[in-house]
C-alpha cells in the first residue's frame, strides 16, 4: 500500500529549520515522508535524521522512500512524546532542529481503512498506532451522553454537541454502531436540515475530528511535548511546529509565548520582579501561513499554520 501525503509548507519548513550539512534533526510525525525527504537533501552527506510516527504504515513506507539516505536516517515506530527516550537511546543530548506536523494525512483519510472519513464506509477505528487500546468504536458506544457531549465540544467545538451525543446514546441502544457512515448518518440527523444547510463544512465534520483526538489523546500529548521539546534543542537550534486547528495552535503558542521570557511587570516599576527568562526568540512576526497557489494545488493545507523558535 503506498501512503499518500503532500507535505505541507514544505519550503518553509526546509528554511526555517536552517537545515545544514552534518547537522542533526528530527522528524517527529514522519507522514509520508515529504519532509524528511527535503531536510536529508540539505545535511548529507554527514547529518543524521531522527524519523519517528506512531502509525506503522507511515514507518514502513519512510524505510522504502527514504532507502537512498537510509546510512544517515534512525527510524522509531513510537509517538513524539517519547522523543527524550529516543535521544537518549541514540546517546544523543540534543539536536539542531525539531519538526513537529499535527495535521491528518491523506493516507489516513482515504487509503488508512480506520474510518477517519466520514465519505468512507470503514470500521469506526481512527487509532493512529494500531497497537493503542482504544478504538472510536468503544469510545462511541460505551461513553455516557454527558461526556461524548464534552468531547464533542472541547475537542471539535462543535455547538449542536448534546443533540449529536444524545441521538448516538439513542442509536446504540438498539444497534452497536460500527462504521463510519452509520455514525456520520447519526450526526447528520441529529442536526437539522436548516442548520446544516447553512454550514459551510460537511456536519460530521468536527464530531469526527473530536473522535479521533480523543481516541489518539492527541492534546494531551502535545501538551506534554511542549513542556521539554526546546529542551531538546542545540543553542540556535530551531524548532517548527505545523498545527492545523485552534486547539492545537493554542497550546503552542502558550507555551512558546512563557518561553520568550517578556516581562510582565507593571509600567512604572523601577526594576523587574517578574524573573521571567527568555529561552527562545521567535523568527516571525506572525504565525506562517501557506500561499494561495499552495491551497489550491492541496486544499488539505489551507488551515496550516507555522509557528518557528529558536533556542537562545
Amino acid at each position: 500500500m503506498s501512503y499518500k501525503h503532500i507535505p505541507v509548507m514544505l519550503n518553509e519548513v526546509v528554511h526555517y529549520l536552517n537545515c545544514k550539512p552534518g547537522k542533526v534533526y528530527a522528524d517527529c510525525t514522519l507522514g509520508g515522508s515529504g519532509h524528511a525527504s527535503a531536510i536529508l537533501e540539505k545535511i548529507v552527506p554527514n547529518g543524521i535524521l531522527i524519523g519517528m510516527d506512531q502509525d506503522i504504515d507511515a514507518i514502513k513506507n519512510a524505510k522504502k522512500v527514504l532507502k537512498p539516505y537510509e546510512l544517515n536516517t534512525h527510524f522509531f515506530h513510537d509517538n513524539f512524546i517519547n522523543f527524550p527516550k529516543i535521544l537518549s537511546q541514540l546517546n544523543i543530548t540534543a539536536v539542531d532542529g525539531i519538526l513537529l506536523d499535527l495535521g491528518i494525512s491523506f493516507h489516513h483519510l482515504e487509503s488508512s481503512g480506520r474510518g477517519f472519513s466520514f465519505r468512507k464506509n470503514e470500521p469506526l477505528d481512527m487509532r493512529m498506532n494500531i497497537l493503542s487500546d482504544i478504538t472510536a468504536e468503544e469510545l462511541i458506544n460505551t461513553m455516557d451522553e454527558k461526556s461524548l457531549a464534552e468531547i464533542f465540544y472541547k475537542y471539535g467545538e462543535e455547538r449542536r454537541s448534546r443533540e449529536i451525543a444524545r441521538k448516538i446514546v439513542a442509536v446504540r441502544t438498539k444497534e452497536k454502531i460500527k462504521s463510519s457512515k452509520q455514525l456520520a448518518a447519526i450526526v447528520c440527523r441529529a442536526i437539522p436540515d436548516k442548520i446544516s444547510f447553512h454550514r459551510r463544512i460537511h456536519p460530521a465534520t468536527r464530531v469526527f475530528m473530536a473522535i479521533r483526538i480523543a481516541v489518539n489523546r492527541e492534546l494531551d500529548i502535545l501538551k506534554l511535548f511542549m513542556e521539554t521539546a526546546v529542551d531538546l534543542l542545540k543553542p540556535e537550534g530551531r524548532l517548527c511546529v505545523l498545527s492545523f486547528h485552534s486547539l492545537e495552535d493554542r497550546i503552542v503558542k502558550k507555551k512558546l509565548k512563557l518561553l520568550e521570557g517578556k516581562c510582565i511587570c507593571p509600567v512604572g516599576l523601577p526594576i523587574c520582579v517578574c524573573n521571567k527568562t527568555r529561552v527562545i526568540r521567535f523568527l516571525t512576526k506572525k504565525v506562517l501561513r501557506p500561499t494561495k497557489e499552495e491551497v489550491a494545488a492541496n486544499p488539505m493545507a489551507r488551515s496550516a499554520k507555522l509557528r518557528v523558535v529558536e533556542k537562545l
